[in-house]
Protein backbone atom coordinates (compact mmCIF):
# COMPACT_ATOMS: atom_id res chain seq x y z
CA UNK A 1 0.00 0.00 0.00
CA UNK A 2 1.36 3.42 -0.79
CA UNK A 3 0.89 6.95 1.25
CA UNK A 4 3.98 8.88 3.24
CA UNK A 5 4.67 6.43 5.93
CA UNK A 6 4.75 2.79 3.88
CA UNK A 7 7.93 1.24 2.93
CA UNK A 8 9.84 3.83 4.52
CA UNK A 9 13.87 2.63 3.80
CA UNK A 10 12.54 2.74 0.23
CA UNK A 11 11.66 5.67 0.16
CA UNK A 12 14.12 6.81 2.10
CA UNK A 13 16.76 5.42 0.07
CA UNK A 14 15.46 6.79 -3.67
CA UNK A 15 15.30 10.63 -1.82
CA UNK A 16 18.59 10.36 -1.15
CA UNK A 17 19.85 8.50 -4.74
CA UNK A 18 17.25 11.88 -6.48
CA UNK A 19 18.89 14.40 -4.29
CA UNK A 20 22.15 13.41 -6.58
CA UNK A 21 20.11 14.10 -9.87
CA UNK A 22 19.36 17.94 -9.11
CA UNK A 23 16.66 20.20 -11.06
CA UNK A 24 19.66 21.38 -13.32
CA UNK A 25 20.65 18.16 -14.62
CA UNK A 26 16.67 17.29 -14.96
CA UNK A 27 17.18 21.02 -17.10
CA UNK A 28 19.80 20.02 -19.24
CA UNK A 29 18.14 16.58 -20.41
CA UNK A 30 15.12 18.87 -20.82
CA UNK A 31 16.85 21.00 -23.18
CA UNK A 32 18.62 18.66 -24.82
CA UNK A 33 15.90 16.21 -25.52
CA UNK A 34 18.57 13.64 -23.76
CA UNK A 35 18.06 10.50 -22.12
CA UNK A 36 18.78 10.01 -18.69
CA UNK A 37 21.54 7.11 -18.84
CA UNK A 38 22.82 7.59 -15.18
CA UNK A 39 19.91 8.41 -13.58
CA UNK A 40 18.51 4.75 -14.98
CA UNK A 41 21.87 3.24 -14.44
CA UNK A 42 22.04 4.49 -10.48
CA UNK A 43 18.40 3.27 -9.82
CA UNK A 44 19.53 -0.18 -11.22
CA UNK A 45 22.65 -0.54 -9.48
CA UNK A 46 20.31 0.41 -6.62
CA UNK A 47 18.35 -2.88 -7.02
CA UNK A 48 15.16 -0.48 -7.27
CA UNK A 49 14.39 -1.69 -11.35
CA UNK A 50 14.32 -4.97 -10.44
CA UNK A 51 12.20 -4.46 -6.81
CA UNK A 52 9.36 -6.68 -8.66
CA UNK A 53 11.36 -9.01 -10.07
CA UNK A 54 11.58 -12.44 -7.81
CA UNK A 55 14.69 -13.53 -5.71
CA UNK A 56 15.45 -16.26 -7.68
CA UNK A 57 15.92 -14.31 -10.75
CA UNK A 58 18.13 -11.87 -9.03
CA UNK A 59 15.64 -9.38 -8.16
CA UNK A 60 14.03 -8.39 -4.39
CA UNK A 61 10.99 -10.06 -5.05
CA UNK A 62 8.89 -7.10 -3.53
CA UNK A 63 4.85 -6.17 -4.18
CA UNK A 64 3.37 -3.98 -6.43
CA UNK A 65 3.15 -1.49 -3.35
CA UNK A 66 6.92 -1.13 -3.16
CA UNK A 67 7.13 -0.43 -7.15
CA UNK A 68 4.38 2.32 -6.58
CA UNK A 69 6.53 4.11 -3.83
CA UNK A 70 9.60 4.28 -5.74
CA UNK A 71 7.94 5.91 -8.48
CA UNK A 72 5.89 8.52 -6.08
CA UNK A 73 9.48 8.96 -4.51
CA UNK A 74 11.14 9.94 -7.75
CA UNK A 75 8.38 11.85 -9.20
CA UNK A 76 7.93 13.76 -5.52
CA UNK A 77 11.55 14.71 -5.30
CA UNK A 78 11.39 16.61 -8.98
CA UNK A 79 12.96 13.77 -11.44
CA UNK A 80 10.72 12.08 -13.62
CA UNK A 81 10.44 7.66 -13.71
CA UNK A 82 8.96 7.86 -17.34
CA UNK A 83 12.77 6.61 -18.95
CA UNK A 84 12.18 3.54 -16.87
CA UNK A 85 8.78 2.92 -14.94
CA UNK A 86 8.07 0.24 -18.25
CA UNK A 87 10.50 -1.96 -16.63
CA UNK A 88 8.90 -3.01 -14.24
CA UNK A 89 5.14 -3.15 -15.58
CA UNK A 90 6.12 -4.90 -19.13
CA UNK A 91 8.48 -7.31 -17.30
CA UNK A 92 5.35 -8.63 -15.55
CA UNK A 93 4.16 -9.72 -19.05
CA UNK A 94 7.81 -12.02 -19.13
CA UNK A 95 7.18 -12.86 -15.86
CA UNK A 96 3.40 -14.05 -15.50
CA UNK A 97 3.43 -15.18 -19.12
CA UNK A 98 6.74 -16.38 -20.86
CA UNK A 99 7.99 -20.16 -20.41
CA UNK A 100 10.85 -20.91 -17.75
CA UNK A 101 13.70 -20.69 -20.00
CA UNK A 102 12.58 -17.44 -21.46
CA UNK A 103 12.72 -16.24 -17.59
CA UNK A 104 15.64 -17.47 -16.42
CA UNK A 105 17.70 -16.49 -20.35
CA UNK A 106 16.62 -12.60 -19.50
CA UNK A 107 14.95 -11.94 -16.05
CA UNK A 108 18.62 -11.97 -14.27
CA UNK A 109 19.97 -9.39 -16.93
CA UNK A 110 16.96 -7.59 -16.53
CA UNK A 111 17.19 -7.34 -12.61
CA UNK A 112 21.28 -6.66 -12.92
CA UNK A 113 20.68 -4.06 -15.74
CA UNK A 114 22.67 -6.35 -18.32
CA UNK A 115 19.61 -6.02 -20.06
CA UNK A 116 17.03 -3.09 -20.53
CA UNK A 117 13.49 -4.53 -21.06
CA UNK A 118 12.10 -0.56 -21.73
CA UNK A 119 10.23 -0.90 -25.04
CA UNK A 120 6.47 -1.92 -25.94
CA UNK A 121 5.32 -2.11 -28.54
CA UNK A 122 1.47 -1.64 -28.83
CA UNK A 123 -0.05 1.69 -30.25
CA UNK A 124 -0.15 2.22 -34.26
CA UNK A 125 -1.05 5.54 -36.12
CA UNK A 126 -4.39 4.17 -37.50
CA UNK A 127 -5.14 2.38 -34.22
CA UNK A 128 -4.66 4.22 -31.08
CA UNK A 129 -6.19 2.51 -28.17
CA UNK A 130 -8.20 0.66 -30.50
CA UNK A 131 -5.49 -2.09 -29.92
CA UNK A 132 -7.52 -5.23 -31.51
CA UNK A 133 -7.45 -2.94 -34.66
CA UNK A 134 -3.74 -2.78 -35.21
CA UNK A 135 -2.26 -3.79 -38.27
CA UNK A 136 1.46 -4.96 -37.75
CA UNK A 137 1.94 -8.99 -38.66
CA UNK A 138 3.99 -11.63 -37.57
CA UNK A 139 3.75 -14.42 -39.63
CA UNK A 140 4.67 -17.77 -38.92
CA UNK A 141 7.81 -19.05 -41.46
CA UNK A 142 8.40 -23.05 -41.08
CA UNK A 143 9.22 -23.67 -37.13
CA UNK A 144 11.69 -21.54 -36.03
CA UNK A 145 10.61 -18.08 -36.90
CA UNK A 146 7.84 -14.84 -37.37
CA UNK A 147 8.36 -12.78 -40.10
CA UNK A 148 7.28 -8.96 -38.95
CA UNK A 149 5.89 -6.26 -41.04
CA UNK A 150 4.41 -2.86 -39.66
CA UNK A 151 4.42 0.49 -37.46
CA UNK A 152 4.38 1.29 -34.35
CA UNK A 153 4.24 4.75 -32.48
CA UNK A 154 4.80 6.42 -29.45
CA UNK A 155 7.03 3.63 -28.46
CA UNK A 156 9.03 5.47 -26.29
CA UNK A 157 12.85 4.50 -25.09
CA UNK A 158 13.06 2.31 -28.20
CA UNK A 159 16.14 3.87 -28.72
CA UNK A 160 17.44 2.92 -25.16
CA UNK A 161 16.36 -0.39 -24.81
CA UNK A 162 17.71 -3.59 -25.72
CA UNK A 163 14.71 -5.53 -26.01
CA UNK A 164 11.07 -4.99 -26.88
CA UNK A 165 7.93 -6.39 -25.81
CA UNK A 166 5.71 -6.38 -29.64
CA UNK A 167 1.98 -6.75 -30.10
CA UNK A 168 1.49 -8.29 -33.62
CA UNK A 169 -1.24 -9.79 -35.59
CA UNK A 170 -0.62 -13.49 -36.03
CA UNK A 171 -4.10 -14.18 -37.47
CA UNK A 172 -6.15 -11.93 -40.12
CA UNK A 173 -8.62 -10.11 -37.65
CA UNK A 174 -11.45 -11.39 -40.49
CA UNK A 175 -10.51 -15.11 -39.45
CA UNK A 176 -10.46 -14.65 -35.65
CA UNK A 177 -13.32 -15.61 -33.61
CA UNK A 178 -13.08 -12.84 -31.46
CA UNK A 179 -11.82 -9.69 -31.99
CA UNK A 180 -9.38 -10.01 -29.20
CA UNK A 181 -8.38 -13.08 -30.59
CA UNK A 182 -5.05 -13.86 -33.39
CA UNK A 183 -2.62 -10.95 -31.45
CA UNK A 184 0.88 -12.79 -30.46
CA UNK A 185 3.35 -11.41 -28.00
CA UNK A 186 6.82 -11.65 -29.33
CA UNK A 187 10.11 -10.60 -27.09
CA UNK A 188 12.11 -8.88 -30.01
CA UNK A 189 16.24 -8.27 -29.22
CA UNK A 190 16.83 -5.11 -30.65
CA UNK A 191 20.31 -5.67 -30.53
CA UNK A 192 19.68 -7.77 -33.35
CA UNK A 193 17.26 -6.68 -35.29
CA UNK A 194 18.79 -2.61 -36.00
CA UNK A 195 19.84 -2.74 -39.79
CA UNK A 196 18.21 -6.00 -40.22
CA UNK A 197 14.03 -4.81 -40.34
CA UNK A 198 13.97 -3.00 -37.40
CA UNK A 199 14.20 1.12 -38.11
CA UNK A 200 13.72 3.69 -35.35
CA UNK A 201 12.91 7.11 -36.37
CA UNK A 202 12.62 9.72 -32.56
CA UNK A 203 9.31 11.25 -32.56
CA UNK A 204 10.36 15.27 -31.35
CA UNK A 205 7.40 15.85 -28.84
CA UNK A 206 6.32 18.87 -26.12
CA UNK A 207 8.12 16.52 -23.46
CA UNK A 208 11.29 14.93 -23.11
CA UNK A 209 10.21 11.31 -23.27
CA UNK A 210 12.40 9.76 -25.82
CA UNK A 211 9.63 8.27 -27.81
CA UNK A 212 9.63 7.08 -31.27
CA UNK A 213 8.11 5.73 -34.67
CA UNK A 214 9.25 1.85 -35.42
CA UNK A 215 9.29 0.47 -38.07
CA UNK A 216 9.54 -3.43 -39.49
CA UNK A 217 10.21 -4.47 -42.78
CA UNK A 218 10.60 -8.30 -42.77
CA UNK A 219 12.15 -8.19 -39.50
CA UNK A 220 12.99 -12.39 -38.40
CA UNK A 221 12.01 -13.29 -35.17
CA UNK A 222 12.93 -16.44 -33.74
CA UNK A 223 9.08 -18.96 -33.19
CA UNK A 224 11.27 -19.80 -29.13
CA UNK A 225 10.64 -15.64 -28.49
CA UNK A 226 6.74 -15.63 -28.45
CA UNK A 227 5.49 -15.33 -25.18
CA UNK A 228 2.52 -17.39 -24.43
CA UNK A 229 0.82 -18.90 -26.44
CA UNK A 230 0.10 -17.72 -30.27
CA UNK A 231 -3.15 -15.41 -30.50
CA UNK A 232 -3.29 -14.64 -26.79
CA UNK A 233 -1.35 -11.72 -26.79
CA UNK A 234 -4.13 -9.24 -26.12
CA UNK A 235 -5.14 -10.87 -22.43
CA UNK A 236 -1.42 -10.82 -22.14
CA UNK A 237 -1.38 -7.71 -22.66
CA UNK A 238 -4.24 -6.50 -20.16
CA UNK A 239 -3.19 -8.49 -17.55
CA UNK A 240 -0.20 -5.87 -17.61
CA UNK A 241 -2.81 -2.94 -17.75
CA UNK A 242 -3.86 -3.00 -13.98
CA UNK A 243 -0.06 -2.68 -12.52
CA UNK A 244 0.94 -0.04 -15.17
CA UNK A 245 -2.02 2.12 -14.15
CA UNK A 246 -1.53 1.89 -10.63
CA UNK A 247 2.38 2.20 -10.60
CA UNK A 248 1.44 5.64 -13.33
CA UNK A 249 -1.19 6.85 -10.69
CA UNK A 250 1.84 6.31 -7.78
CA UNK A 251 3.76 8.95 -10.56
CA UNK A 252 1.21 11.21 -10.34
CA UNK A 253 0.18 11.41 -7.01
CA UNK A 254 4.64 12.37 -6.55
CA UNK A 255 3.85 15.00 -8.99
CA UNK A 256 1.27 16.32 -7.16
CA UNK A 257 3.26 16.39 -3.79
CA UNK A 258 6.13 17.48 -5.40
CA UNK A 259 4.23 20.42 -6.89
CA UNK A 260 2.02 21.54 -3.38
CA UNK A 261 5.39 21.20 -1.70
CA UNK A 262 6.82 23.60 -4.37
CA UNK A 263 4.09 26.50 -3.80
CA UNK A 264 3.99 26.08 -0.26
CA UNK A 265 7.93 26.88 -0.14
CA UNK A 266 7.30 29.74 -2.75
CA UNK A 267 3.60 31.14 -0.86
CA UNK A 268 5.88 31.18 2.12
CA UNK A 269 9.28 32.91 0.94
CA UNK A 270 7.28 35.31 -1.49
CA UNK A 271 6.74 38.35 -0.56
CA UNK A 272 4.74 41.07 -1.82
CA UNK A 273 2.84 44.80 -0.44
CA UNK A 274 4.99 43.53 2.58
CA UNK A 275 3.52 40.27 3.57
CA UNK A 276 3.87 37.04 2.13
CA UNK A 277 1.85 35.92 -0.64
CA UNK A 278 0.86 32.88 1.12
CA UNK A 279 -0.92 35.12 3.69
CA UNK A 280 -3.79 35.81 1.51
CA UNK A 281 -6.93 33.39 1.00
CA UNK A 282 -6.34 33.88 -2.52
CA UNK A 283 -2.96 31.83 -2.35
CA UNK A 284 -3.58 29.76 0.62
CA UNK A 285 -7.13 28.08 -0.41
CA UNK A 286 -6.40 26.57 -4.30
CA UNK A 287 -2.97 25.23 -2.46
CA UNK A 288 -5.09 23.91 0.49
CA UNK A 289 -7.80 22.35 -1.86
CA UNK A 290 -5.00 20.10 -4.30
CA UNK A 291 -3.97 18.85 -1.18
CA UNK A 292 -7.04 17.71 0.02
CA UNK A 293 -7.27 16.04 -3.76
CA UNK A 294 -4.57 14.30 -3.57
CA UNK A 295 -4.60 13.07 -0.31
CA UNK A 296 -8.16 11.79 -1.77
CA UNK A 297 -6.83 10.46 -4.99
CA UNK A 298 -3.60 8.56 -2.52
CA UNK A 299 -6.44 6.60 -0.51
CA UNK A 300 -8.46 5.04 -4.53
CA UNK A 301 -4.19 4.28 -4.96
CA UNK A 302 -3.86 2.40 -1.84
CA UNK A 303 -7.09 0.63 -2.42
CA UNK A 304 -6.38 -0.60 -5.80
CA UNK A 305 -2.56 -1.34 -4.19
CA UNK A 306 -4.55 -3.93 -1.62
CA UNK A 307 -6.49 -5.68 -4.05
CA UNK A 308 -3.58 -5.90 -6.61
CA UNK A 309 -1.28 -7.81 -4.32
CA UNK A 310 -4.22 -9.72 -2.51
CA UNK A 311 -4.93 -11.14 -5.86
CA UNK A 312 -8.40 -9.79 -6.49
CA UNK A 313 -10.02 -8.19 -8.95
CA UNK A 314 -8.98 -4.78 -9.41
CA UNK A 315 -9.90 -3.50 -12.96
CA UNK A 316 -12.27 -0.32 -11.99
CA UNK A 317 -9.83 0.64 -8.82
CA UNK A 318 -6.59 0.59 -10.93
CA UNK A 319 -8.69 2.81 -13.41
CA UNK A 320 -9.77 5.13 -11.20
CA UNK A 321 -6.48 5.46 -9.00
CA UNK A 322 -4.97 6.12 -12.32
CA UNK A 323 -7.87 8.84 -13.56
CA UNK A 324 -7.93 10.21 -9.93
CA UNK A 325 -4.18 10.92 -9.35
CA UNK A 326 -3.73 12.07 -13.19
CA UNK A 327 -6.60 14.91 -12.32
CA UNK A 328 -5.13 15.87 -8.77
CA UNK A 329 -1.41 16.20 -10.35
CA UNK A 330 -2.94 18.16 -13.18
CA UNK A 331 -4.93 20.35 -10.60
CA UNK A 332 -1.77 20.98 -8.30
CA UNK A 333 0.01 21.92 -11.70
CA UNK A 334 -2.16 24.37 -12.36
CA UNK A 335 -2.17 25.76 -9.16
CA UNK A 336 1.59 25.96 -8.14
CA UNK A 337 1.90 27.20 -11.63
CA UNK A 338 -0.61 30.44 -11.16
CA UNK A 339 1.31 30.54 -7.41
CA UNK A 340 4.74 31.21 -8.74
CA UNK A 341 2.66 33.95 -12.00
CA UNK A 342 5.66 34.83 -14.12
CA UNK A 343 8.33 33.27 -12.41
CA UNK A 344 6.55 30.07 -12.48
CA UNK A 345 7.47 30.27 -16.35
CA UNK A 346 10.93 30.42 -15.76
CA UNK A 347 13.02 27.49 -16.69
CA UNK A 348 15.16 27.81 -12.85
CA UNK A 349 11.93 26.91 -10.91
CA UNK A 350 11.36 23.33 -12.94
CA UNK A 351 7.39 24.33 -12.75
CA UNK A 352 6.96 24.26 -16.16
CA UNK A 353 9.10 21.30 -16.76
CA UNK A 354 6.80 19.68 -14.41
CA UNK A 355 3.76 20.91 -15.86
CA UNK A 356 4.26 19.87 -19.15
CA UNK A 357 5.36 16.29 -17.72
CA UNK A 358 2.40 15.72 -15.70
CA UNK A 359 -0.24 17.01 -18.15
CA UNK A 360 0.62 13.25 -20.32
CA UNK A 361 -1.18 11.75 -17.87
CA UNK A 362 -4.27 13.15 -18.80
CA UNK A 363 -4.14 11.42 -21.87
CA UNK A 364 -1.51 8.64 -21.61
CA UNK A 365 -1.30 5.59 -21.17
CA UNK A 366 -4.72 5.89 -21.30
CA UNK A 367 -7.31 8.88 -21.63
CA UNK A 368 -9.72 10.23 -18.73
CA UNK A 369 -12.37 9.38 -21.76
CA UNK A 370 -11.81 6.39 -21.60
CA UNK A 371 -11.59 5.39 -17.98
CA UNK A 372 -14.57 6.91 -17.78
CA UNK A 373 -16.14 4.89 -20.35
CA UNK A 374 -14.85 2.12 -18.85
CA UNK A 375 -16.35 2.98 -15.46
CA UNK A 376 -20.19 4.07 -17.19
CA UNK A 377 -20.16 0.46 -18.93
CA UNK A 378 -18.22 -1.76 -16.00
CA UNK A 379 -19.16 -0.57 -13.47
CA UNK A 380 -22.05 1.33 -13.70
CA UNK A 381 -23.79 -0.96 -16.14
CA UNK A 382 -24.91 1.77 -18.46
CA UNK A 383 -24.77 1.08 -22.35
CA UNK A 384 -21.78 0.83 -24.28
CA UNK A 385 -20.90 4.13 -25.72
CA UNK A 386 -18.26 3.09 -28.34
Amino acid sequence: MTSETDFPEIREGVRALCERFTGEYWRKLDRERAYPAEFVRALTEAGYLGALIPEEYGGSGLGLGAGAAIMEEIHRSGGNAAACHAQMYTMGTVLRHGSKAQKKKYLPGIASGALRLQAFGVTEPSAGTDTTSIRTTATRKGNDKYVVNGQKVWTSRAEHSDLMLLLARTTPKGEAKKKTDGLSVLLVDMREARGKGLTIRPLRAMLNHATTEVFFDNLEVPAENLIGEEGKGFRYILDGMNAERILIAAECLGDARWFIGKASGYAKERVVFGRPIGQNQGIQFPIAKAYAAAEAAALMLKKAIALYEAGESCGAEANMAKMLNADASWQAADMCLQTHGGFGFAEEYDVERKFRETRLYQVAPISTNLILAYIAEHVLGLPRSY
